[in-house]
Parts: C-alpha cells; structure tokens; sequence
C-alpha cells in the first residue's frame, strides 16, 4: 500500500509533465498541390509536359494514319499489282503497326511518368527545403499535408509562410 501511494504521485507527476511537452510540440500543416501551383517553376513545368504529352499525342496519330493508310491498300482493288510476296510483307506491316498502335498507351504513360519524374523533381525538391527551412525557423516540429487531414486549425497553416520564404505572391 505504502509503495502505490509512493508511486503514484511519481506517475501525476511524469504524466502532467508528458502533457505539457506535448502542449510544446508546435504542429503545422502545408497543401502541397497548393504550394505548387503557385510556383513559376511548376508552370514552366507544366508547361514542358504538355507540350511533350502533344508531341506523343501527335507521334500516335501519325502511326494510327499510317495504319489506316496501309490498310486501305490491302482493302482496295489495287491489291492486284502486288505479289503474294509484297502481300505477305504489306500484312505482316501492318501486323507489327497494329501491336505497335496496341502498346503505344503504356509505352507512352511511362515515357510521360518519367519526364514529369525528371521535370518536377527540382521543384519538389526546392518546395521541400522551403518546408524544412520554414518548420526550423518557427519551431514547428511537425508540418502535415492538408490533403490527408480531416480537421485541422486555421491557425497553423504554414502556406503563407512557405509562399513568402519562397518570395511568392
């Protein structure tokens, strides 16, 4: 009996202790889609992939009017000037088109994901310091994305903060 009255105003103690370190522990939170929208390298960015995803765009349309093209040759009356050699290599053509044409939306979604890989990986990168350097130089201890919170308090939204270290509007 003696030890539990012993210990526990030792426990009151630890746990009223935790508690105001916890109260301490500044918490913050970011919208990185935000963030990065309202950087200029973003849009250049952006701006870089749209006009590599029209350049692929414009790539698969011309393999598709070849297609079409190649296979109006087979489906015509012309066919009669032609080999069954020259036939045979004009249909395996147009076979090895049709598998190009089938694989070309995977090929160029990865070739997409790469070069927004290669493109956004500075500007995430500077985005990222600016978080790390606002976070030390106001003492939070944890700075959250606003994407993944439910609640959060208006108050503790470091946006602004990183927008100005960034020298953004």
């Amino acid at each position: 009996m003696r030890r539990t009255a012993a210990v526990l105003p030792l426990i009151c103690i630890f746990s009223f202790s935790r508690i105001d370190l916890l109260a301490q522990m500044k918490i913050g939170y970011i919208s990185i889609n935000e963030l990065l929208n309202s950087m200029p390298e973003f849009k250049k960015a952006d701006t870089t992939l749209a006009v590599f995803r029209n350049r692929l765009e414009e790539q698969f349309d011309a393999i598709q009017k070849e297609y079409g093209e190649q296979q109006g040759i087979l489906n015509s009356r012309d066919t009669i000037k032609y080999s069954k050699v020259q036939l045979d290599v004009k249909r395996q053509n147009l076979a090895d088109m049709l598998t190009i044409i089938q694989n070309y939306n995977q090929q160029a979604s990865q070739q997409q994901d790469q070069k927004r890989q290669e493109i956004l990986a500075p500007v995430q990168k500077k985005a990222d310091d600016a978080i790390q350097a606002v976070a030390k130089e106001n003492g939070y201890v944890y700075i959250l994305e606003k994407e993944t919170l439910h609640v959060f308090p208006s108050s503790e939204d470091v946006l602004p903060l990183v927008k100005k270290k960034l020298g953004i509007k």
